[in-house]
């Protein structure tokens, strides 16, 4: 056992602990570990600070207490210390605890103790076994739990591939393997630092144990021979190792290759062949039918239960499979495995039965599949005949709440990475019936006295228990709008005309907010949505009506949209996801869910708001995929593939000060998008390399009027300050159109996405721009400085800024000044050769220029989610102006939310884009993307992307290769 590695002994573990609550855990866990001699005194600053982050219960009655990486410096040695709590500790949120696990690692020696618990708890529930063990040795079986059986199907073989070299060959087998879920993103990288062996008849062995999900193994052979150390390769065997589960195979290939029969591998035709011969999972050669599916909806759960029926009807085993797939299929008796499937109307089953009872099954099979499984099915058309759509299918392709059938699965907009798994808590619009009118207005006024008291409690109640400062904020904003003299008089003035108490409110609310709007400023329409929820509550509670009550464990929150002020509910240790029917990347949920941290999908559909409460979700956030009601093992391996995304963050997070280079030494710069000098802060923190995005708007938001120079001047330099002589980049004032400020009126506009904002409104005030070039030339002060101009659609608009900035600075002098663009509009990227040769660099705000380019308003309700980046049109103009750049040396860089999209980013890096500025919190991760790549086989995959016809292609493109 090497001193580098965590392991389990029975050494490690007290047993029939007893203590008051987490805090004296804590305490105890951190005077084992110091005890040990693993960690040095104040290391329990760290397990505390870990906890305030996320709570780190896993489940099963198993917590991993661990520390920050501000305190791996108290880890002396690696090290692990147990304790058993047979009565259970609570470790916040109903979750109890029965062991705690305390690690003490100075950087990922702990993963593969993750991976072995994350692999006992796929084994089914230990929660009473860990209660009521009464031995250490009890323990340690509970927590090894069963060996991983080494993946090798059909879909690991390749055979007869294309490959130029045999460093390709070694990337198809890490795609494979990656395809598969036996590994990560970074276990391709790893491969190319490993050693390969020969194994004889130009057969090779490679492994790695870096980024493995588990254990599997691949063989690829390349359609002619490739050399390797001046030796001939024709095939390769890749393993992604965890610990001994290759043993048998590996045994049983060396008796292979002693007995000389290396070429039935070599020389193989079909993947049965080496299957066959190394003992892997091979499809029963039975006898086998084909039928395609011709139902609407494809095989959702009515039919498939039909199907499922018939099946059953036979006493034998029957498979099944999407016709082209080699596998052993799944079982057409379980309904479960059927709809994981997700068997769409025109793709082919291929059914294969047991010898047995193949001659009834199969043709049973196959008529029943064609007459619909109890459905009306309309016939498949001929190839290359047009379809037309009928009334029934253009009337579902309005908007309906319907109920979403167990083992559905939905395609959704990431907003927010991650994975979540819980019970459904569906919040709709509360459905309030009221008189209209009232005899007693005294007794309507002392009804609304109540309510506004009761609701002001509770908002109270909220507040204290808020540790977020902004959200305690709304519900202190939510608190005065209740008290609003102005407003209560209003709704006084209609109870003496005789109006109920819940529709004086309502109109009175109702019409304060339409003023609001009305004075076209965005922060008073936020307030205006505050006004409206706080007018919810209070109609509510004069209703005698509740919301949903909460699940008791954490749920996925599921609404329509989440609008600004739905961020006042929020509970990060409550609510495990979000899921909206609209909205996209750029909504308000995606950026409320990215803030709190929370996986969040979105534009999923109406019928999402259909679905019982209760119903069990997985929230696959890294895939854009929603799951209802998931079988076991879809569930286990959610859970594992979670437990990997926390593995992936916390080695982010440990390596974030490193910069962003790819594993053939392409360096990208990472830098972050902020809004102030605190956030500046917090993002050099993140391991930002400067700032690629100022937002200097929140400047002057932030004052009643129009801030003068020296305000200005002194934000800019506490910005500067905190770069500590990092570049910044900052946008100049971008707002009119759809961001109005309040002393700078505008006249209403029909299409403001389209009308005077950005740059275009700065020229019609040079007075305003050229207060704030000069607050920004005289803040550098010998420090790096860039500057860059919004909404830039023409050469004349960039011409007259940039000789307005020229021409101060000959009054104040900026040794390291660059001017450039914002890409936002298309005719920018469309004029890039000319533009190339005159700017110092260019940014591309991806959010509106995949608005502008796809004509959807990227807050549309219903199109919004269509707005990707990733479209070949927007890619196409990014490469056109990455290209017109570097033919004149000049950088670019990203600033929309696409350049933290884990699917983006290989495209974008492989476009050439320089520098990628994102939010601070997505920094270690994107840094930790671009280090598992590779700038060379990036640019064949940005080529490749260009000519693909759907940004779904693009980033299906990326999950293969990726």
């Amino acid at each position: 056992m090497g001193s580098d590695m965590l392991e389990l002994n029975t050494h490690q573990i007290q047993m029939n602990q007893r203590v008051a609550d987490k805090t004296e855990a804590l305490a105890q866990l951190a005077d084992a570990l110091e005890n040990g001699g693993l960690v040095a005194s104040g290391y329990l600053e760290g397990l505390t600070a870990r906890e305030a982050q996320g709570s780190t219960f896993l489940g099963q009655g198993i917590a991993i207490p661990h520390g920050t990486p501000a305190t791996r410096d108290k880890v002396r040695s690696t090290g692990v210390r147990l304790m058993h709590f047979p009565e259970g500790v609570d470790w916040g949120n109903g979750q109890i605890v029965h062991l705690a696990i305390a690690i003490a690692a100075k950087s990922d020696e702990h993963l593969r103790l993750l991976q072995l618990l994350t692999r006992a708890l796929g084994e089914g529930d230990i929660t009473d076994a860990l209660r009521t063990a009464t031995t250490a040795e009890q323990i340690v079986d509970l927590l090894q739990g069963a060996p991983q059986a080494l993946a090798l199907d059909s879909q690991l073989i390749g055979l007869h591939l294309p490959v130029e070299d045999f460093d390709e060959l070694v990337w198809q087998a890490g795609r494979l393997l990656k395809k598969a879920g036996c590994a990560g993103s970074g276990f391709a990288s790893s491969l190319s630092r490993a050693q390969a062996l020969p194994l004889g008849n130009g057969l090779w062995w490679l492994n790695s144990e870096e980024s493995v999900e588990q254990p599997g193994l691949a063989f690829v052979t390349p359609d002619s021979p490739v050399e390797y150390r001046e030796q001939s390769v024709v095939g390769l065997f890749c393993l992604a190792s965890v610990g001994e589960a290759h043993r048998q195979l590996l045994e049983r290939l060396c008796d292979l290759l002693i007995e000389g029969r290396g070429d039935v591998l070599s020389q193989a035709t079909s993947s049965r062949v080496v299957l066959e011969a190394l003992g892997g999972e091979v499809a029963p050669d039975w006898p086998h039918i084909r039928v395609t599916v011709a139902n609407d909806h494809g095989l959702h759960a009515r039919p498939a239960k039909a199907l499922t029926e018939v099946a059953q009807s036979f006493d034998g085993d029957v498979r099944v499979r999407l016709a082209g797939d080699e596998g052993r299929g799944v079982s057409a008796k379980s309904l479960s495995k059927l709809l994981a499937l997700g068997v769409r109307r025109g793709q082919e089953l291929e059914f294969l039965a047991d010898p047995a009872i193949a001659d009834d099954a199969l043709p049973a099979l196959s008529a029943a599949v064609v007459a619909g499984l109890g459905e009306d099915v309309r016939p498949l058309p001929a190839p290359g005949d047009a379809v037309l759509a009928t009334q029934e299918e253009i009337a579902e392709c309005e908007p309906a709440v319907a109920a979403l059938a167990r083992g559905a699965r939905i395609q959704a907009v990431v907003a927010s990475p991650g994975i979540a798994i819980g019970p459904a808590l569906v919040r709709k619009p509360l459905q309030l019936d009221f008189p209209e009118k009232a005899q007693d207005a005294a007794h309507e006024r002392a009804r609304l006295d109540k309510a506004l008291a009761e609701v002001h409690d509770d908002i109270t109640r909220l507040i204290a228990n808020s540790s977020e400062k902004s959200i305690r904020e709304i519900f202190v904003t939510h608190q005065a709008m209740l008290g609003d003299p102005a407003l209560r008089e209003d709704v006084d003035a209609r109870l003496r005309e005789g109006l109920s108490a819940e529709a004086a409110w309502t109109s009175e609310v109702e019409a304060a907010a339409q003023q609001q709007e009305a004075l076209r400023d965005a922060l008073l329409a936020e307030r205006a949505a505050d006004l409206r929820d706080v007018g919810r509550r209070v109609l509510a509670n004069l209703c005698g009506v509740e919301s949903a009550a909460e699940p008791n464990e954490p749920y996925i929150l599921v609404m329509d949209e989440v609008v600004p002020s739905d961020v006042a509910s929020l509970d990060r240790d409550r609510v495990a996801g979000i899921l909206t029917a609209r909205g996209g990347a750029t909504a308000h949920s995606a950026i409320i869910a990215r803030a709190l941290g929370i996986p969040a999908l979105v534009g999923a559909g109406s019928a999402v708001l259909g679905l019982e409460p209760m119903t069990p979700l997985l929230l696959d956030a890294d895939h854009g995929l929603l799951e209802v009601a998931p079988d076991t093992e879809v569930l286990r391996r959610a859970q594992e593939a979670r437990a990997a995304g926390l593995r992936r963050r916390e080695q982010a997070e440990a390596l974030r000060m490193e910069p962003a280079v790819t594993v053939d030494g392409h360096a990208v710069e990472v830098v972050a998008n902020v809004g102030s000098s605190g956030d500046a802060e917090k993002a050099m923190a993140l391991g930002a390399e400067g700032i690629g995005l100022l937002r200097t708007e929140l400047v002057f938001m932030d004052h009643p009027e129009a801030p003068d120079q020296a305000a200005q001047e002194a934000e800019y330099r506490r910005v500067l300050d905190a770069l500590d002589g990092r570049p910044l980049v900052v946008r100049t004032l971008d707002v009119g159109g759809d961001k109005p400020l309040p002393y700078w009126p505008m006249p209403a506009e029909q299409n403001p996405f389209l009308g005077v904002r950005g740059i275009r409104l700065c020229l019609q005030r040079m007075d305003i721009l050229e207060t704030q070039l000069r607050a920004l030339l005289a803040s550098a002060e010998g420090r790096p400085l860039r500057i860059m101009f919004p909404m830039v659609g023409t050469v004349t608009e960039w011409r007259t800024a940039r000789d307005l900035a020229l021409r101060l600075r000959q009054e104040i002098p900026v040794a390291d000044l660059q001017l450039g663009i914002m890409v936002e509009v298309p005719s920018a990227a469309l004029l890039a050769p000319v533009l190339a040769k005159e700017v110092d660099f260019f940014s591309i705000g991806t959010n509106d220029l995949t608005q502008y380019t796809m004509a959807i308003d990227r807050d549309h309700p219903t199109l919004s989610a269509q707005a990707d980046g990733l479209h070949p049109a927007v890619l196409r103009l990014i490469d056109m102006t990455v290209r017109a750049a570097h033919a004149e040396g000049k950088w670019v860089g990203i600033c929309g939310e696409l350049g933290s999209d884990a699917a983006a980013v290989p495209i974008l890096v492989g476009l050439g884009v320089d520098e990628l500025s994102v939010s601070a919190p997505a920094i270690p991760l994107v840094k930790a993307r671009v280090r598992e790549l590779s700038n060379a086989q990036l640019q064949a995959l940005a080529a490749q992307a260009l000519t693909l016809e759907s940004a779904l292609a693009v980033r299906a493109l990326v999950e293969e290769h990726c």
